[in-house]
């Protein structure tokens, strides 16, 4: 049976109301004192975990507190402190190069909108929707691998069923923030990914113990 809109929304909100109980209190697992701390952690988090990344970030931000110093780096001092990360090399480039234009262009000062923020080299609307949401409290939804999984599986989305989509995070952010208040967004995207990394997992999902079973059409019980 074919759900209406009106039914599958709410089930939607009753759904993300039992991850609000599950999850009370959800908050971004990089480590950051400000607005740029938490721009390069971000884009070094790519293809990596954000554990891992707030091991290096300490070290590096002793050493470049801030887009003027980091802009006048050597990469090879760079690579050397974010190595154990993966693509070192790359992402090194990257973050010299984004503090280079936030040096030369924002006068060193994060900007607060998406434009200008993936004007930056190595920001794309992920990246740009976590420093939104978490370092400046504007609305930002986050689409990662955990959310394209998950709003999948509990049939958020109208391609969730149909085995030839091919995923596009920024028309998921386009559907998905419809059904919330952009308030809630930053903690929606929160609460999937957790969600996501603890029960609803890319291989041998819980679904035994996810507190979703009951309403989940992808649920292997």
């Amino acid at each position: 049976m074919r759900e209406s809109k009106q039914a599958k929304l709410a089930r939607i909100h009753a759904q993300y109301a039992i991850l609000c109980k599950e999850i009370p209190e959800p908050k971004c697992a990089l480590n950051f004192s400000n607005p740029f701390e938490l721009l390069i952690a971000t884009v070094l988090s790519a293809q990596t975990t954000d554990k891992r990344v707030n091991t290096v970030t300490p070290e590096l931000f002793d050493y470049f507190p801030d887009a003027h110093a980091l802009a006048s780096a050597s990469q090879i001092q760079v690579e050397s402190i974010i190595k154990p990360l993966g693509f070192y090399r790359v992402k090194a480039r990257n973050i010299i190069a984004l503090s280079a234009r936030l040096d030369n262009n924002f006068n060193g000062v994060v900007p607060k909108n998406m434009k200008d923020l993936t004007s930056l080299p190595g920001v794309g609307r992920k990246t740009a929707n976590v420093v939104l949401g978490n370092a400046f409290s504007l609305p930002g939804f986050p689409v990662d691998t955990h959310v394209i999984r998950v709003t999948g599986r509990l049939g958020w989305r109208k391609d969730w069923n149909n085995p030839n989509s091919k995923p596009n995070p920024t028309a998921i952010e386009s559907e998905i923030t419809k059904y919330f208040a952009p308030s809630e967004w930053t903690n929606l995207s929160h609460r999937l990914i957790l969600h996501g990394r603890k029960i609803c997992t890319a291989r041998n999902p819980k679904c035994a113990l996810c507190p979703l079973k009951a309403s989940c059409p992808s649920a292997i019980i």
